[in-house]
This record gives C-alpha cells, sequence and structure tokens, in this order.
C-alpha cells in the first residue's frame, strides 16, 4: 500500500470482516521499488502465511493476472496487473494453494487517480460547499422524502461502513455529522449516522483540519492526542471510564472537523485539496482515534460554534503548530484566550512533516519516473490484449 488511502481502507475493512481477526503485510521500499517502479515479500507464499498463523491473502477484485481474457476484457481495472518484476502474477502460489481470497473494489479513487490530480494541477474533484451534505440527507429515510439518487444511497451506504466499529460492525462506531452554519444563531450539526456516544464522565477533544492524503503525518497527530488525555487524566485521576480497561478507562471522546473543498482551497491554493472533502471525511472516519466526525467544520472554531456540537462544548481543543497557515489571523485566538484556555498545541513529532504539500512534492519529483511505469503497464496490458486475441 504505498499510502493510506481511502481504497486500501475499504479492502481492509472487508478483509477483517471476513474473520476475527486481520494480519496486514507491508512491502519493503526496496520491494515496491523492485516490482512497482515493514516487510512483507511481494509474492506470497504458504509459507509466509503459516508465519503469521494466516489462512488466507485478501486482496480487492481488480486484480486481472490469471483471468481468462474475456474477463480481462470486462474488467474495469484489467490496466492494473499485479504482477512482478518477471512478469508473473504475485500471488500465483497461493492461488494454486487454495488460500486465496477476493473482495469487492473499493469504488473510488485510486492512487493513481490521485498521483494524476497532482501532476495535472485538475479541480474537478471538488465539491461544491452543502452539496454532500444534500447528498448524504437525501439518503437518510424520511418520509414523504423523494427516492434518492443511486450516488447518494451509495456515498450514504460508505459513510456508514466507514463509521463502522473495529469488527466491521456497523451503527456501533463512529457518530457522524455535518455542520451548516445556515441554521439558527450559530449553526447546527446534522445527524448523518448514528453511533456510539461519549460515556459519562468521558473526556470530549476537538481536533480540526483538512486531512488532505491522510498519512502518517495525521495519524501520529490523533495518536499524541489521545496519548496526551490518556496521561494527563492518569495524572489528575479524575474518573474510570467504564468500558475502557485498555486506558485505564480515560480513552478520550475524540470529535474531528473536516474542512471543506471550498475553504482549503481559500487558504492553500492550486489545486488542493488533492481530495475532496467525502474522500478526505472517509479517510479520517478509517482512523481508530476517531470517534466523531463533523463534515463542513468551519475554519476558525469559535465558541460559539463549539457549542452547536451534538455532545456540548468539548472539554479541550487540540491542533498542531499553526504558522504554516497563511492566514492573518490565529483562527484559535478566541480559543486561546478564554477562560481556562480550551487550546492546547501538539508540538513536533517524527512525523510531522508527512504532509499533502510534501506528498505533492515527492510525487513532482518522481514525476519521470512515474510516467515511465504507466507507459511499461500500458503496453504490458496492450500486449496482453493482443496475444489473447
Amino acid at each position: 500500500m504505498a499510502k493510506e488511502e481511502l481504497g486500501h481502507a475499504g479492502a481492509i475493512l472487508q478483509a477483517k470482516q471476513l474473520g476475527k481477526y486481520l494480519v496486514v503485510g507491508v512491502h519493503s521500499d526496496e520491494e515496491i521499488i523492485e516490482n512497482k517502479v515493514p516487510n512483507a515479500p511481494y509474492v506470497t507464499s504458504p509459507e509466509w502465511l503459516d508465519l503469521y498463523g494466516c489462512q488466507y491473502v485478501v486482496h480487492g477484485d481488480d486484480i486481472t493476472t490469471g483471468l481468462l481474457a474475456s474477463e480481462r476484457q470486462e474488467s474495469q481495472a484489467w490496466a492494473n496487473l499485479d504482477l512482478d518484476s518477471s512478469g508473473e502474477d504475485c500471488y500465483r502460489i497461493v492461488k494454486s494453494a487454495g488460500r486465496f481470497k477476493i473482495v469487492k473494489r473499493t469504488p473510488g479513487i485510486s492512487t493513481t487517480d490521485l498521483v494524476g490530480r497532482m501532476l495535472l494541477c485538475t479541480r474537478q474533484h471538488h465539491m461544491p460547499p452543502f452539496s454532500l451534505q444534500t447528498s448524504l440527507l437525501s439518503a437518510l429515510p424520511a418520509e414523504n422524502r423523494p427516492t434518492p439518487t443511486a450516488e447518494a444511497s451509495e456515498m450514504l451506504a460508505r459513510v456508514r461502513a466507514y463509521a463502522s466499529d473495529e469488527y466491521g460492525q456497523e451503527g456501533n462506531g463512529s457518530t457522524v455529522y455535518s455542520y451548516d452554519p445556515n441554521l439558527g444563531q450559530n449553526g447546527r450539526c446534522l445527524s448523518i449516522v448514528r453511533g456510539k456516544a461519549p460515556r459519562m464522565a468521558q473526556r470530549i477533544a476537538y481536533v480540526d483540519g483538512g486531512f488532505d492524503l491522510f498519512s502518517s503525518g495525521h495519524i501520529e497527530f490523533l495518536r499524541l492526542v489521545v496519548d496526551r488525555e490518556v496521561k494527563e487524566a492518569a495524572e489528575r485521576g479524575e474518573y474510570n471510564v467504564e468500558g475502557d480497561s485498555s486506558s485505564g478507562g480515560r480513552w478520550p471522546y475524540v470529535v474531528a472537523g473536516v474542512h471543506d473543498d471550498k475553504t482549503i482551497n481559500r487558504f492553500k491554493g492550486l489545486n488542493y485539496p488533492i481530495m475532496n472533502l467525502f474522500e478526505r471525511g472517509l479517510c479520517v472516519l478509517q482512523c481508530r482515534y476517531i470517534s466523531s466526525l463533523i463534515l463542513s467544520s468551519p475554519f476558525i472554531p469559535t465558541l460559539a460554534f463549539l457549542d452547536t456540537l451534538p455532545f456540548g462544548t468539548p472539554h479541550v481543543v487540540y491542533h498542531g503548530p499553526t504558522e504554516f497557515m497563511p492566514s492573518e489571523a490565529d483562527p484559535y485566538r478566541e480559543l486561546k484566550q478564554s477562560s481556562g484556555s480550551l487550546f492546547k498545541e501538539i508540538g513536533d513529532h517524527e512525523w510531522k512533516t508527512v504532509n499533502a504539500g510534501e506528498i505533492v512534492g515527492r510525487i513532482v519529483r518522481q514525476r519521470t519516473l512515474y510516467e515511465e511505469r504507466q507507459r511499461k503497464k500500458e503496453q504490458k496490458a496492450e500486449k496482453e490484449v493482443t496475444m489473447a486475441n
């Protein structure tokens, strides 16, 4: 997996639903460089599965190597062949051993799509303000509501799936809301997906951001938020939340606000965000540190806005260093000046530089290699079709 994007998360979710325990193998940089342009072999063997007590390899149905010619032509991803450096099917050995399972490919963007957006600087993927909210609300069951479009129903189904709990069960995981500033005096959070509410005495922490190209930098920030809350709660000895033995009952309820596309583009320019609000929301939802998601959250989290959150004003608001933001005013100034200071900052960490700008920079620098790899893939695919016919 080249990075953590929603297609990978969807495949992992489906794989998890096939059993009770899931092991994820990650290829080393060297193997990826050799075969595609912490350290699972690119060609999976039964011995490797046995080493980790695994019965099957699970992959999306975008794999086409080994299919009949007619099946390849019907496959939407027939050019995305999973071959090793010698041109052989990476999963041929486990397939022959009957230890290979296929799950439905997650609809939506792929790594290749994202790279294309970066290199071509397109903005067609951006969503107009409130368009996602309108689509998701239209798919919710309600009396006298028109039949939703197939696209809206599919979008809602995916949000529900990504909001599922650690076992892939829907309705028992994260809650999802969409913030509409035009409702009421200070706006209102509209419910999209129901899930677990905060337990009694559980601290609520609010974080916000663009979360574009969701990566290790974002995940580490969220982990540090949870880790800090757990440690400080232990020091204060404030409470012991029933049903959370892993952290001594101190795991916080983390609410993540995700800004819409127009807001991010206003401050970052070019064709940012590379992923639209729907895609970024799904990426944030699949992270284990998130308890609730607020779509279209405002760039400046005022006290009035925080008071509209579904579970009340949070105990604390976290963010990373904000000096990179080109806005003239500090968006957290009101919170920093509030009584008791709601705001806390997570400082530098090992993965602080892994963000959308850094990832785009890496892709641009590797453009020549990317274009050559794509050319070879197309030639190989064309050759196989020619041979099959």
